[in-house]
């Protein structure tokens, strides 16, 4: 199930030439993560209590086009892949009036316990979860 959501461009989202500045983005898609687990029922401070972190273990943004002040971006988040041991999400930014991507991006999470111990697969509930994701994009 993908998760969207709308976003205005504020001053402080901006750089000295009057563009989003590219950390922004990274911003909006952890927002884009963080609500896309508590769509499927868990917050991350639940996931938390459960000792289960989810750090990024790397990201790959392409950048085609800058969101200026004002405008209303639009982030999508689902996951595009699933190996047990990670979950990779797919990322899109993009504007709400014209549809012009501004971003691309798939972001690995693992994850590790509150000692940072790595977990050898993504526990419950989450396994089920992306597993159910991806068998249902592969059957579309």
């Amino acid at each position: 199930m993908k998760h969207v959501f709308e976003q205005k461009v504020y001053f402080s989202d901006t750089d000295n030439y009057g563009v989003v500045w590219h950390g922004s983005y990274l911003r909006w898609m952890e927002m884009g993560r963080v609500d896309y687990c508590a769509q499927n029922g868990y917050t991350l401070k639940q996931l938390e209590n459960m000792d289960i972190l989810l750090p990024v273990s790397s990201i790959n943004i392409k950048y085609k086009s800058s969101a200026k002040l004002e405008d209303i971006v639009i982030v999508e988040t689902e996951i595009a892949e699933f190996s047990g041991l990670t979950a990779t999400f797919k990322q899109t930014i993009k504007s709400k009036e014209t549809n012009n991507v501004f971003i691309t991006a798939e972001v690995v999470i693992v994850a590790v316990h509150k000692d940072a111990k790595l977990y050898r697969r993504i526990p419950e509930p989450l396994y089920s979860i992306f597993e159910k994701e991806i068998k249902e994009c592969n059957n579309v």
